[in-house]
Order: C-alpha cells, then structure tokens, then sequence
C-alpha cells in the first residue's frame, strides 16, 4: 500500500461505520478517499478497482436516448476519458451530448479541512488564476480547453460525486451523468463508448459508422482483452509499480504485446482486420501518449514507437486522422496532469520539453496505412 506520508495523504473515515471492505484482488481497499496511486497491493502491484456505475442506456428504462439529457465529464488528459471523447466524435453525438473539461493538475479536493489530504480533478474558467501542484510548485495556466461544470456547478470531480450520494470514494473521469434524474449513469470508459456507439444512432449525424460490429466480437474480446491488460494498463502497471519485480514483470509484459501488436499490424490495417473498430481507439489513446509521457514518466523506456514500432507508429496516426478524433486529442494537458499531479513522483512538477513539445501534431503527419486498402 502507498505510504500516506510519501503521498502527503492523511485519510479519514468520512461516515461513522464505515467498514473496510478489501478488494479481492490483491490487498487494495475500498472505502477510503483514493486515487489510482493508492491502488497498489502488499506485493508492491498496481491493482485498478473496477468501476461501481454502470447503468446503460438505451438497456436501461430509467435512462432513454435523447438529445441534451446526458453530459459527460472529462480531462483531456486521461486515456479512459479520451476513448469517449473520440467515439462521441467519430458518431457525430457533439450537439447531443455536452461535455464538462476539468483543469489537468490535481488539486485538494477539500483545501480547508486538514485533516483530508485528497487531491484530484477540479474545474476551472479559462482565464482563471493559475494552479500550482498540491505542494506549491508551478504554475499552471488556465486555458481555452477548461470548459466548468454548467450543469451542477460542481467545483471538484469529488463534489460531483458525493452530489450522487457516492460511496466508492474513488473520483474518477470520465463521469456520464443524467441531467434529468441527477445521477451518475455510468463511469466505466469501455460501456460508455460501447452506449455512445448503440444507443444514440437516432441522435448521431454518423450513425452509419460502427465502432462494435456483431460479427467481430469474439475477435474484438480477444484483442481487448491483451492490450487492456498489458499495455493500457500496463504502462500504469510500471508506472505505480512500488518493488522492482512488479515494475520487472508488467515492463517484460508491456513490450512483449507492444511486439505483438507490430506484427500484427504488419498485416493488416486495423487490429481485428480492415475495418475501425472500438478496439482501435482503445489502443490508440495509449499509443499517443507513450513517447511523450510513458517512456518518461512511467519508465517505459526500452524503445519508443517513433524510433522502433513503425507499424504501431503510423497506425497511431491513421487512428488520429479518422474523422473528428484528432481534435480530441490535447498533448499539454496529458503532459501537464501527468507531470503536476503526483508530487511524490515528480515533486516540482517540471515537464519535460521532450521531441514535439506541447504539440500531437505530429500524429497529423502522413502515414504508410493506405498500403492496406
């Protein structure tokens, strides 16, 4: 477990009877203020808890399509909310579904109360004061990406979350929230593009676009599963790892499928054939992340995609180019949050300059996929 005082996390009990309720996958504990740091069991192994909201719509009858009913609550930073903010592009669902962009830095979610130390995601105004990381250093602007919560006027992710009577205690992105009942419908990034794709094709200017085709499933389940598990959450998985071997074995993991997936798109255009799929976004959002921030900030520094994955390289700007995704992508806040957000890691919140910049641009640039049409 992280220590708190490395952390600067003191945790208190927020109600009187609150049991502890330990997860059954290795020693991480439910119940308490947390953040994907403190998911980490006795052997030193970062463990992602699952997600608690998981309402569907269009499955569920409390929650019917409809067109301005549903907002979505997002950083720009994180690869889960990225998936969404990409698929929502892909099937044309902007005018139907807002959207909600927190500041990249974490911040004391209760700044007065000293006895909770919790940081996480805040809203803020563009043009606002700039934000320092929970130790004082920096100074983070507050750009034209920020878009405040107009729905609730929540000022935190966490204020969100207790607004729904939560009790998880994990204040994650992205959130889908229901503006006519007040309540979180679903925070598990895989079912909300999943619904973004199915649910809202009466709605969606693209609904002829299918990011989950039938026929592909069995093959689309198969490769979700190894790139899930060993390369989106794998570069985290080195990245929080607290003993070299669990940082050895999920580094020897990440590049063994980071072959895997080269060879395979040696052969064809996208991972479950010639067609887009969900599959794809999954990967990508990892993908454009990995030189500028993994490889660094996570020590995944065995090669990089630019310089040793040419298949992986230019599939991640074929996935860029598709219609829309590109404006998804923001490079300054990934590399902002990453680099501010967790002191112990990187105290004085210095980001690397790196080989683009603050710019994704380059995912922009040509690429060799069109030899597979």
């Amino acid at each position: 477990m992280i220590s708190g005082l490395l952390f600067g996390t003191i945790w208190k009990r927020v109600t009187a009877g609150l049991g502890r309720r330990a997860m059954a996958s290795g020693g991480v504990e439910k119940g308490k203020l947390r953040t994907a740091l403190d998911e980490v069991s006795e052997k030193g192994a970062f463990v992602r808890s699952e997600s608690i909201y998981r309402s569907f719509i269009g499955k569920d009858e409390r929650y019917p399509a409809a067109e301005g009913r549903y907002h979505l609550y997002v950083s720009l930073a994180c690869p889960w909310a990225s998936r969404c903010l990409a698929v929502r592009a892909l099937k044309g669902l902007e005018h139907a579904i807002g959207v909600s962009v927190v500041h990249p830095t974490w911040q004391r979610t209760r700044p007065d109360d000293p006895d909770d130390q919790h940081s996480g995601w805040v809203f803020r105004a563009p043009g606002d004061p700039p934000l320092a990381n929970t130790l004082g250093h920096g100074e983070i602007e507050c750009d034209e990406a920020l878009v405040p919560d107009v729905i609730n006027d929540c000022k935190t992710v966490r204020e969100l979350y207790e607004l729904c009577n939560d009790t998880d205690q994990r204040y994650t992105v992205p959130v889908l929230f229901d503006t006519k009942t007040k309540a979180i419908v679903n925070n598990e990034s895989s079912e909300i593009i999943e619904m973004f794709n199915d649910a809202f094709n009466g709605i969606a200017k693209h609904p002829e676009v299918n990011l989950f085709p039938k026929d592909l499933k069995a093959q689309m389940d198969e490769v979700d599963g190894w790139v899930y598990n060993n390369i989106n959450n794998g570069v985290y998985k080195c990245g929080f790892a607290k003993t070299q071997s669990a940082y050895d074995n999920a580094f020897l993991k990440l590049f063994e499928n980071l072959d895997r997936a080269e060879l395979l798109l040696s052969k064809q255009r996208f991972l479950c054939g010639d067609r887009l799929t969900a599959s794809d976004i999954r990967l990508a959002v990892t993908l454009w992340r990995f030189d500028e921030i993994y490889v660094v900030y996570f020590k995944t520094n065995k090669y990089t995609l630019e310089s040793n994955y040419p298949n992986l390289y230019n599939y991640a700007k074929d996935i860029y180019q598709q219609n829309g995704v590109g404006s998804t992508m923001n490079m300054k806040h990934c590399k902002t949050h990453y680099f501010t957000s967790h002191p112990h890691l990187n105290t004085f919140g210095i980001i690397p300059v790196g080989r683009h910049g603050w710019s994704a641009d380059h995912f922009g640039e040509q690429h060799d996929r069109d030899r597979f049409l």
